[in-house]
């Protein structure tokens, strides 16, 4: 009985409350802080809790009363309101109740490498970036393009960028995977329908303390900048490429003009990428509890079609096709699809954990 499973949580947060009142605990701010974050954490438990009980009380109450001759007609119109809010609150507990992704309240580096197709590959690359920066300034984040590799009639191909604001992670790691685009491209002078296909990593901008790097392990090289970026453009060795040697990732950044900030640079997105490769790997190990996470499978795996003739979005995880593509690009239109990735997330992990 869910009743049942909601009262360690109860029993926790008022074990809390009463270690937050002890003379020691208010003197250590260290632990005070820890437990005042895990309180916090239990309030939206607890509040749906004592909303649930009280529900669930009044339903026993109003059924008590179904075959009393003054009363009954009342119980039976609440039981109406009252039975359907107690479905919604088991959902809502349902969902508070799974485990939180540690990773949800980070920032992103978010990186779009051109795949199968060639220049037209390279220029979705672009219309795929520039919409997800649509749909950030929708969000109110705040976007940095750090690293860029540019490709013919201004595609990429490879830009990353870092993407700062609340929940990045939370809304946009489901975008990881293929994303395969068919369209007419715009060097095709007989009209004919091309598919080719980019690939989006979404890593988590770690701190220092969660990526140790042993600078022995590290080969870095300077260079000459190439391509476009001003006067400073091969006249200084600015381009800093990092190579991790245990693991083989290689990250090259040569979009500022000061060596130091391209190297910094680069490292914060080698450690993302070490990090990144740490969470695939235990992804990998625990296969099979890794049903339900859509968002953290096979990077390989071909995640969504952009079909331009049809104007057609599909999803192929969820089976979700739209007719509107040309809406969604244009005005970076995500929650759709991203709020029905979610929904079926918490679905199969309410079947997981057996809620």
């Amino acid at each position: 009985m869910l009743k049942n499973k909601l009262q360690p949580f109860l029993d926790r947060y008022d074990e809390i409350s009463r270690l937050l009142s002890e003379p020691d605990i208010s003197n250590d701010i260290k632990k005070m802080t820890e437990l005042s974050k895990e309180q916090s954490h239990l309030q939206a438990i607890k509040d749906k809790t004592d909303q649930y009980i009280e529900t669930l009380d009044a339903i026993e109450e109003n059924r008590s009363l179904l075959e009393d001759n003054e009363l009954g007609e009342l119980a039976k119109d609440e039981l109406k309101e009252l039975e359907p809010l107690k479905d919604q609150l088991e959902e809502d507990i349902k969902v508070i109740l799974l485990p939180t992704d540690p990773n949800d309240d980070k920032n992103i580096f978010l990186e779009i490498r051109a795949g199968t197709g060639g220049d037209e590959a390279a220029l979705f690359v672009s219309d795929l970036l520039k919409s997800y920066l649509r749909y950030a300034e929708n969000k109110g984040w705040k976007v940095e393009i750090v690293n860029s590799s540019e490709g013919v009639l201004n595609g990429y191909k490879e830009v990353v960028a870092l993407i700062k604001g609340d929940s990045v992670y939370s809304r946009l790691k489901f975008e990881g995977g293929v994303h395969r685009v068919q369209r007419v491209p715009q060097t095709e002078s007989q009209g004919r329908v091309h598919t080719s296909a980019v690939t989006v990593a979404v890593m988590p901008e770690v701190d220092d303390v969660e990526i140790e790097i042993n600078p022995n392990d590290l080969k870095i090289d300077v260079m000459r900048s190439s391509g476009n970026g001003g006067q400073s453009v091969n006249t200084t060795d600015s381009a800093v490429r990092i190579t991790h040697l245990p693991s083989g990732l290689v990250v090259t950044n040569q979009d500022g003009k000061s060596q130091h900030n391209n190297k910094a640079s680069a490292m914060k997105i080698l450690k993302a990428r070490l990090y990144d490769l740490q969470m695939q790997e235990q992804n990998s190990a625990e296969s099979e509890k890794r049903k339900s996470q859509v968002g953290s499978g096979d990077r390989s795996a071909r995640i969504r079609t952009y079909n331009y003739p049809q104007n057609r979005i599909t999803d192929h995880r969820i089976g979700l096709t739209l007719y509107r593509l040309d809406a969604i690009m244009e005005g970076g239109l995500y929650d759709e699809i991203i709020d029905l990735l979610m929904a079926h997330y918490q679905a199969e992990a309410i079947k997981d954990a057996g809620l």
